[in-house]
């Protein structure tokens, strides 16, 4: 294909199809660096990874890295979680929106992009993807109604904290009755007078047949929800009043398999990188 081929193909592909803000996809990403390579994982996804294995990417409009040290990984619950094992695995978090009716077309890119990134040595090893799943959205429910910031400038927004919360139903049924729930009840009840402005609800898609070889399928993707709550303040100096008891949100129609709050990492420093373990 010559180059001016390609450049009309974008050209054609950009003048038809979906291209609103909303959040109608996210990828969230919970990785664990072996033991020995914090830094350079960090600076590796930092440097790189964030902006050519993400941004660079076609409907995926807005992301953000978030940080757990091993303060906050000692806050997280339940203590045997299906996601993560140890609970305390997982000490970054990456979450990125896709723009509503885009996702098969992202996924196109990114299993490329990946697979000539790896070809390219590009990929950094030494890490486990401890919960990795691209989402649709489901809902976002707000504290303060129409005021302030929407979810589509969430991962701008410069929020404090965040709670990534996994609840997995008995079945079908069930995830889709506790998610009525959610949203109608439980979620503006717990988020009056709390530091969380927005909390949005997500359900995981299997990941394509080509992924990568070194993430694993996604469990759940039937009875799942995912939860991201959105917080004005350090999630530490607010977790015993506020988030302590969030293991029973959900419970009765489930098991909550992870309560797990972050901070936001500084890009472009490697900072808290030395509070990991």
């Amino acid at each position: 294909m010559s180059e001016e081929t390609r450049s009309e193909t974008y050209a054609e592909l950009a003048s038809v199809g979906p291209y609103g803000v909303r959040p109608g996809h996210a990828l969230i990403t919970m990785v664990e660096p072996h033991p020995g390579h914090e830094y350079a994982y960090n600076r590796w996804y930092e440097d790189d990874h964030y902006y050519a294995g993400a941004m660079a990417m076609p409907w995926m409009y807005a992301g953000r890295r978030w940080v757990a040290t091993r303060a906050l990984q000692d806050l997280r619950g339940p203590e045997k979680s299906a996601v993560a094992r140890p609970v305390t695995a997982g000490c970054y978090l990456s979450t990125y929106w896709i723009t509503e009716g885009r996702y098969d077309d992202h996924m196109k890119w990114t299993v490329g992009i990946n697979k000539r990134l790896n070809r390219d040595a590009r990929v950094h090893q030494e890490r486990t993807h401890v919960f990795t799943a691209f989402q649709d959205h489901e809902t976002t429910v707000y504290r303060d109604g129409a005021a302030g910031p929407r979810d589509f400038h969430a991962l701008d927004h410069p929020y404090a904290g965040l709670i990534l919360q996994v609840i997995d139903a008995e079945g079908p049924g069930e995830r889709a009755e506790l998610l009525a729930r959610l949203r109608t009840r439980d979620l503006p009840r717990r988020l009056t007078g709390s530091p969380a402005a927005m909390v949005t609800i997500f359900r995981p898609t299997p990941l394509p047949g080509d992924r990568m070889t070194y993430v694993k399928q996604v469990e759940g993707v039937d009875t799942q929800l995912t939860l991201l709550w959105f917080l004005e303040r350090d999630p530490r100096e607010c977790w015993t009043e506020h988030f302590a008891d969030l293991e029973t949100l959900g419970a009765d129609a489930g098991r909550v398999e992870l309560v797990a709050p972050f901070i936001p990492t500084v890009p472009g420093t490697d900072r808290y990188v030395d509070e990991l373990r």
